[in-house]
């Protein structure tokens, strides 16, 4: 029987370093002569990326979709597929559940369990709860060595109990419109390529409303989002009615976006640039990535104050990128929220983090629930513990299309 092996880690740690010591037989003996492969968004990113640059694909979905049109859980299945192809010596697998329906994980789990007959499985995880149940050998980093513990420690949260204790900041224009629902879905069905997607769907959000929007993969979360956030051409001829307008009835996409404070995991994969902490929070109230226009005095007092509520302020000027992947997230949720949106939505947006930034992300999010009249949008299949939604809208898909239902 082979050893396997997880290592849980802080987003602290240097993953970069630790998969390259990793595959390169440097850190565990027992591998050191054999030829492994990787299973991680490093090597997704990799492929799509090819993908892009040649006009073509290696690696296909169930579908023969590319990976770049593909969604997370499409991906990592194929990904997996074409690992195991290849006959590797050991695979290391990283975040292996992100972004993944309830059936999805239990399907990779067992294949990476049918796997763990034949070859070593090396873990890299930094959620203590998404151990693969086989692996009954954990380690911690410690230097540059890697550290067995019996248990997982309950936390590494090192946070201070006092972060977030200021108030959020007061809006720079307070909104006069007074809104009696936010979004309104009133029988919406959509089909493509003969593929029902959803059917007939009705779903208010009202003002100042925190939704868990939940679903497998496949079963229309996406569509749903589009037709709010994006210019799905879909959501035309539609009953749906947005910020107290009907959808198609002369406003642009851009009028609904600057309503709304948007947040996704995948929003900087491969960013690169310098940009201050600062000046990206209140690049917001341009809803761009990044400084570009020259703000006002009031939007630079509200970008401080929210600096503050982060406890950022004394490192404002300090790159956006010397920060830790959670830490990066409360600066860009704070960044949609400075225009003070009427809704906020996020997608999937605690996609790898650790255990201790999860903590921190489910904090500041409940503050925002709790102190502001913006509704809140939460699209995961994760249910983050102490996160506290008002309600759960949950897609389940038919023959004829997902149904919704209002399961709190």
């Amino acid at each position: 029987m082979y050893k396997h092996i997880a290592v849980y880690i802080s987003n602290k740690d240097n993953k970069g370093k630790l998969i390259e010591r990793l595959m390169s037989g440097k850190l565990i003996s027992a591998i050191s002569n054999l030829e492994g492969a990787l299973f991680s968004e490093i090597t997704l990113n990799k492929f799509i990326a090819e993908e892009i640059r040649h006009g073509s694909f290696n690696v296909k979905t169930e579908t023969n979709n590319s990976l770049q049109y593909s969604s997370e859980g499409e991906r990592k299945k194929a990904l997996l597929t074409h690992i195991i192809s290849r006959n590797p010596e050991f695979i290391v697998v990283d975040n292996v559940f992100g972004n993944l329906d309830v059936n999805a994980q239990i399907e990779i789990e067992k294949t990476l369990r049918d796997l763990s007959q034949k070859i070593p499985v090396i873990q890299i995880t930094n959620r203590k709860n998404e151990i693969l149940s086989f692996i009954k050998n954990n380690f911690q980093l410690q230097g540059e060595n890697l550290v067995a513990f019996e248990n997982i420690p309950e936390s590494q949260d090192k946070s201070k109990n006092e972060s977030f204790i200021h108030a959020l900041p007061k809006p720079e224009n307070p909104v006069k419109e007074r809104y009696n629902s936010i979004v309104e879905f009133n029988n919406v069905s959509v089909t493509y390529g003969g593929r029902n997607i959803i059917n007939n769907i009705n779903w208010k959000i009202k003002p100042a409303e925190f939704w868990h929007l939940k679903g497998p993969n496949g079963s229309g979360k996406s569509t749903i989002l589009s037709m709010i956030f994006g210019d799905n051409p879909k959501a035309y001829g539609q009953n749906i009615t947005l910020f107290g307008v009907k959808k198609g009835s002369g406003e642009s996409v851009w009028e609904i976006k600057r309503k709304i404070g948007y947040f996704s995991s995948d929003m900087l994969r491969g960013f690169s640039r310098l940009d201050a902490i600062g000046n990206m929070i209140v690049s917001g109230f341009a809803d761009t990535i990044g400084l570009y226009k020259t703000p006002t005095n009031e939007q630079i007092k509200i970008a401080q104050q929210w600096l503050h509520v982060l406890d950022m302020f004394d490192i404002r000027k300090q790159p956006f990128l010397s920060l830790s992947k959670g830490h990066q997230r409360l600066v860009l949720i704070a960044r949609a929220m400075v225009k003070n949106p009427p809704l906020l939505i996020l997608d999937e947006p605690t996609n790898g983090l650790d255990d201790a930034d999860a903590k921190l992300f489910t904090k500041l999010i409940n503050k925002i629930a709790a102190e502001s009249n913006t509704a809140i949008l939460y699209v995961s299949h994760r249910k983050e513990e102490n996160l506290k939604p008002h309600f759960i809208f949950e897609l389940v898909p038919e023959n004829t299309g997902s149904i919704g239902k209002q399961i709190q």
